[in-house]
């Protein structure tokens, strides 16, 4: 394997950052026009549609869209089925997940001013939100949980969770976390057709509010086409990991926390800076050397060869520019003083500190949530959480006596925009 190696002293670092940064995100047209096909024969056929669509493509013969919702009884059954190692897991993960999630909760809140004018802000929940959840091979219990609770936890009232079970093939695991997180109903549905079905509803799938979770490609394409309709969460890019080292951590586990990222597919981005070279030349080392270990050595390889990089710094402080100018999805900080460093890391979706903590504990039960900004969007977003569930109401009441100060103040300003009625909707309320 070649993993690309260069250092910042090099005349075209800049240029070669650049490069690796570099992602077309641009979605394929014929997958547009597909994704289009399909939203619009859901919006107007509705059940008929959807089931058809879901017939075709996962090979299922159902003959009416209810045969397709998965009962709280077999949710239960499932996760009572489960290897008890594997229940106390994902009830651990559950339980942390929640817990960190309630600190997030934003409450209402107003203050009164001199003249009785009461301003301030009313929080409430949205009431139905839809939970895109990838199915068949790909099973991501994990997914249910970083999505599900955090909407629970903001006071969502119904969340519909939509998977594909390709070949009626049904994964036990992400029907048992849909159990622990409280889902309220489940449809086995997946691609742009369950996209549509949540965000326009038909006669067996209520619309929703907003539609989270990943998916593939079509599942992507559809969140950008019915945004507007409905809110999304985000469109995701390649999962990404930056390493920030200062030597003296062991490189096979800095080799093994690269390869955590990469395994994912073969766009994701594996990088790691540090000041020295030696150690460099030491992951780089442990890298051919645990490959060959590895189950999904291909991907690994493929995803390291083409968008991978071992960069040589100057200092940490180097390494600080560099990572808020990449503004990675995951960032570990493996260096003394993590905590303190922390504070000069202005973009990233999370951030893991120590040399104890890889980024894998934060995808399954640190606490935090896994659904991060990608693609250098860390600049301006956030991860996912219990505020994307919630919404504010602006709070207006002004007392007589204000309305005769906030009335002339917005009468000179509406007449300056050339807005008579606004102008004199506030003039009436002036005292003579």
């Amino acid at each position: 394997m070649k993993i690309r190696r260069f250092s910042t002293l090099d005349s075209d670092f800049d240029a070669n950052l650049k490069q690796l940064l570099a992602f077309e995100t641009a979605q394929d047209d014929s997958i547009d026009v597909v994704v289009a096909n399909i939203l619009k024969d859901v919006k107007q056929r509705g059940d008929a549609a959807v089931l058809e669509y879901t017939n075709r493509f996962d090979k299922t013969n159902a003959m009416h869209l209810s045969e397709l919702e998965i009962s709280q009884a077999e949710l239960l059954a499932a996760l009572n089925g489960l290897p008890v190692d594997q229940r106390d897991a994902l009830q651990t993960a559950a339980d942390r997940v929640r817990n960190y999630h309630e600190k997030q909760l934003m409450s209402s809140w107003s203050y009164t001013e001199a003249d009785g004018t009461l301003l301030g802000q009313q929080v409430t929940s949205l009431d139905r939100v839809g939970l895109y959840v990838p199915g068949g091979k790909a099973a991501y219990p994990s997914s249910v949980l970083m999505n599900a609770i955090p909407a629970k936890v903001a006071g969502v009232k119904e969340l519909i969770m939509v998977v594909p079970t390709p070949n009626g093939e049904k994964n036990q695991l992400v029907l048992a976390a849909a159990a622990v997180c409280g889902v309220d109903r489940v449809f086995c549905i997946g691609g742009a057709q369950a996209v549509g079905a949540l965000a326009y509803g038909t006669e067996t799938v209520p619309q929703v509010d907003k539609v989270v979770g990943p998916g593939n490609a079509y599942v992507a394409a559809a969140k950008r086409r019915v945004f507007g309709v409905v809110g999304i969460d985000m469109v995701a890019g390649p999962s990404e990991i930056l390493v920030i080292c200062d030597g003296k951590t062991n490189p096979d586990w800095i080799a093994m926390d690269l390869f955590s990222q990469a395994e994912h597919d073969e766009l994701a981005q594996s990088i790691l800076l540090s000041p020295d070279a030696d150690f460099l030349d030491q992951v780089a080392a442990s890298i051919q050397r645990l490959v060959e270990e590895m189950p999904r050595k291909d991907i690994i390889t493929t995803s390291l060869t083409d968008r991978g990089a071992l960069i040589h710094v100057r200092d940490l402080d180097e390494a600080v520019e560099i990572s808020n100018y990449i503004a990675p999805e995951h960032l570990e900080l493996s260096i003394d003083e993590p905590l303190a460093f922390s504070k000069k890391i202005k973009h990233a979706g999370a951030i893991f500190m120590g040399r104890d903590t890889c980024e894998a504990l934060g995808d399954y039960c640190a606490g935090p949530n896994h659904v991060l900004p990608t693609s250098r969007t860390a600049r301006f977003s956030s991860p996912l959480g219990v505020y994307d569930f919630q919404k504010r109401s602006s709070l207006i009441m002004v007392s007589s006596q204000g309305a005769q100060t906030l009335g002339k103040v917005a009468s000179i300003l509406a007449h300056g925009e050339g807005l008579q009625a606004h102008a004199r909707s506030a003039e009436y309320r002036l005292k003579k």
